[in-house]
């Protein structure tokens, strides 16, 4: 056991921010470079949040994070680089950490909080680095976009 509690640790070292990860169940296979927590899974690092039933963590040779990959009734709240503050849930979510980017599957709907933003759909792609969003829905069901567009205050007491 305490072989893997230093691979995990290793692994979480290796982040700018600490990473803390409770489950209800733990497994891991350091040759094969995959940790699986299980059972109410929730990982917070920094301002990050992400819930689920299921995640597995890939790592690299070097013991390094590479992929994580969130399955069943996932919800999560993150921070950009940028600032914008998404939260929201889908029924599968992967993340890239060298690239930073999450990919969203199945009943995604995606709030950006400060902008007053929703994406709802079967698939979305951020890319927190450059700010960048791609959606596509299923194949009966379209994308949906919803704006909030503030009325134009002095516009009305012009008029």
């Amino acid at each position: 056991m305490s072989r893997i509690a230093a691979m995990i640790f290793l692994a979480v070292s290796l982040f700018s921010q600490e990473l803390k990860i409770k489950a209800k169940t733990f497994s891991a296979d350091q040759k094969a470079g995959i940790s699986i927590f299980e059972g109410n899974v929730n990982i917070i690092k920094g301002s990050d949040e992400l819930n689920a039933s299921k995640v597995t963590i890939y790592t690299d040779e070097k013991q390094e994070p590479t992929k994580f990959i969130a399955e069943g009734d996932s919800s999560f709240s993150l921070k950009t680089l940028e600032g914008a503050i998404y939260k929201g849930k889908a029924q599968k979510v992967v993340y890239m950490p060298q690239t930073k980017e999450y990919h969203f599957y199945k009943n995604v709907h995606l709030k950006q909080i400060n902008d007053r933003k929703e994406i709802i759909g079967e698939e979305v792609v951020l890319k927190t680095i450059d700010g960048k969003a791609y959606a596509k829905g299923a194949s009966e069901e379209p994308v949906i976009m919803i704006f909030n567009i503030p009325e134009d205050k002095e516009k009305k007491q012009n008029d």
